[in-house]
């Protein structure tokens, strides 16, 4: 068990875990669950982890067909410079190896913001915390787990 699947254990969340053989060779693990699992890509949502104003470390949600908006991210976090956090960072703040970074169950609590196109899905599909593992949930119980926010932060 993941620790992102103990977090929704812990607060009483209803989800769903879905489980698929991951390729080694596969460029984008977002599309590969998509697939595998056979729903929507947009309703699969990769987890990016950003560096804020060179002060601290957010998570950014949005579907896996999508860019993110640095910009738009920017702005919704009031800060002047916003990039890909390093790999280490990563890894040493969420406690997940990149592929399988999980929203959920990181090491420190992030600020979080989900892309808004999320608000009209019945279900998403994020990571469970390692590669061939995904947690569908409602997006609202999403945000609610993560005290995250909806925001426009994705381009084509």
């Amino acid at each position: 068990m993941t620790p992102g699947v103990k977090q929704l254990k812990k607060l009483a969340i209803a989800y769903k875990l879905h489980q698929y053989q991951h390729d080694v060779n596969c460029k984008s693990y977002g599309l590969e669950a998509a697939e595998k699992l056979n729903v929507s890509a947009e309703t699969v949502f990769k987890t990016l982890v950003v560096e804020v104003d060179s002060r601290y470390l957010a998570v950014a949600i949005i579907p896996v067909i999508k860019q993110l908006s640095l910009k738009k991210l920017a702005k919704v976090l009031l800060a002047k410079k916003i990039k890909m956090a390093d790999a280490n960072k990563v890894q040493n703040s969420t406690g997940y190896v990149l592929g399988g970074v999980s929203p959920l169950g990181q090491k420190k609590t992030l600020v979080t913001v989900l892309d808004k196109s999320a608000e009209v899905l019945n279900t998403v599909f994020v990571s469970g915390g390692k590669r061939g593992l995904e947690i569908e949930l409602p997006p609202e119980n999403l945000v609610l787990s993560l005290q995250a926010i909806y925001a426009d932060i994705s381009s084509e």
